[in-house]
């Protein structure tokens, strides 16, 4: 998959273009891992920094370790224990060794059982738990991407969980987009990301054009990115031939994510009509899970091969999950889709759920194919605010009844459960 340039040290060991202090910090984290100690890294920086390049270097550099991932998406917050279920959802094997409180809290949490409201306490360590028996066995490193978009509730476990590592063979890397600030998180070990150097960015640049280039224009692209290594490899990928020849092409009003962004947008637009339906699906659905896109493409008709351009052109990877090149690449396919584009794949996936094994994730996404009240889906969001509040998801149950609110077609059960989302939630929760 096409990804910000490798080079070769003195030693023999790949690094990343620029990031050299960055990579023997995240190789020396690895080796005390195998040294039986644990660490805990917050990587934090704008988007297109490095972030995601430094973790996918960490997780190529982890050999004889076990890697477990997350990513937080914008439009997942409200489901709760999501980010952290994708984290621990293949280390769940081991639930049935962990101390009986702690395993049912989890088992409550992840909604495979009902029960009481689950002590958080008791949910986080029940997450140290299942992490230091994984890394019993090889050392464990985990990797949790956008932190600032995962669910409030998971946010504080992991939190939770990063505060109590001591002696577990277990890294614990996130990555968090700034100017955000995730608060549970402050005060943990970080690392902030600038923009390259000059002369990396030089390098960087030249890894994605060839063609010989009038310096006044390597030196405007080089001082709009801002040494940014995703803008430094993806916008001169778009530019015009007439801002190569000359260097007067007018720069772009919009920040540099956006631009990015828009930069990604165009490449999936080249792609066949029904590689974009899928490549929507998939975007509209944060769990990467296959079989529900396979499930998905059944829906709309479109074999699931047909994700196979996409992958040809570095967009994604198409294994157990589907992982996008960059967390702002699924941001720009699923913010320039149109309204009916994104309600329609919603609808889709929502038909796709198993409404008895992931009923939230179901009226989580019938709530966003719709484009006016339904009052089957306002009570089918209610029922999902109380499994969340039965789990602990406070601010989860209250985004559902806020959003159950909103397609309530009748004032007086619009009345009722706008009380309720008050009484559970004093304020409306946050985006971070």
């Amino acid at each position: 998959m096409d990804r910000i340039v490798v080079q070769t040290a003195g030693d023999g060991q790949a690094t990343l273009v620029g990031r050299e202090a960055e990579c023997s910090r995240l190789d020396q984290i690895l080796a005390l891992a195998h040294r039986e100690q644990s660490s805990v890294l917050v990587l934090r920086g704008e988007p297109g920094i490095g972030k995601t390049a430094l973790l996918e270097y960490a997780a190529e550099h982890a050999a004889g370790c076990r890697v477990v991932r997350s990513v937080g998406v914008e439009w997942e917050m409200e489901l709760p224990f999501a980010g952290l279920h994708q984290l621990c959802v293949g280390l769940l094997d081991g639930r049935p060794q962990l101390p009986v409180p702690q395993a049912e809290a989890l088992a409550t949490a992840f909604g495979l059982s009902s029960g009481p409201e689950p002590n958080r306490f008791l949910v986080g360590l029940a997450v140290l738990s299942l992490l230091s028996a994984a890394a019993g066995v090889d050392p464990l490193v985990c990797l949790v991407d956008d932190v600032q978009w995962l669910d409030r509730s998971s946010v504080q476990a992991l939190a939770f969980v990063a505060r109590r590592l001591h002696a577990e063979p277990v890294v614990l890397l996130f990555a968090e987009r700034e100017p955000c600030q995730v608060e549970e998180l402050a005060g943990l070990p970080e690392l902030r990301l600038g923009g390259l150097a000059d002369r990396s960015a030089r390098k960087l640049l030249r890894s994605v054009i060839a063609a010989p280039m009038d310096e006044l224009v390597r030196v405007r692209i080089l001082a709009e990115t801002r040494g940014n290594p995703l803008a430094l490899l993806e916008l001169p990928r778009e530019s015009s031939g007439e801002g190569f020849a000359g260097g007067f092409e007018l720069p772009g009003d919009d920040s540099l994510p956006r631009r990015i962004e828009a930069t990604f947008h165009r490449r999936v637009q080249r792609l066949p009509a029904e590689t974009q339906q899928l490549v929507l699906l998939a975007a509209a659905d944060p769990t990467g899970e296959q079989a529900l896109l396979a499930r998905a493409s059944k829906e709309i008709g479109v074999p699931l091969k047909g994700l196979g351009p996409a992958e040809e052109a570095g967009l994604l990877e198409l294994a157990a999950q589907v992982r996008f090149r960059h967390p702002l690449l699924r941001s720009a396919i699923y913010r320039a889709a149109s309204s009916d584009q994104r309600r329609a794949a919603h609808r889709v996936l929502a038909a796709a759920t198993d409404s008895g094994f992931d009923p939230d994730r179901r009226a989580w996404h019938r709530a966003h194919a719709v484009g006016g009240p339904d009052e089957d889906i306002a009570l089918e969001l209610e029922r999902s605010a109380a499994r969340a509040r039965a789990r602990g998801g406070i601010a989860a149950a209250a985004a559902f009844l806020e959003r159950a609110v909103a397609l309530s077609p009748d004032p007086s059960a619009r009345a009722h459960r706008a009380l309720q989302a008050a009484t559970i939630w004093p304020a409306p929760p946050t985006k971070r």
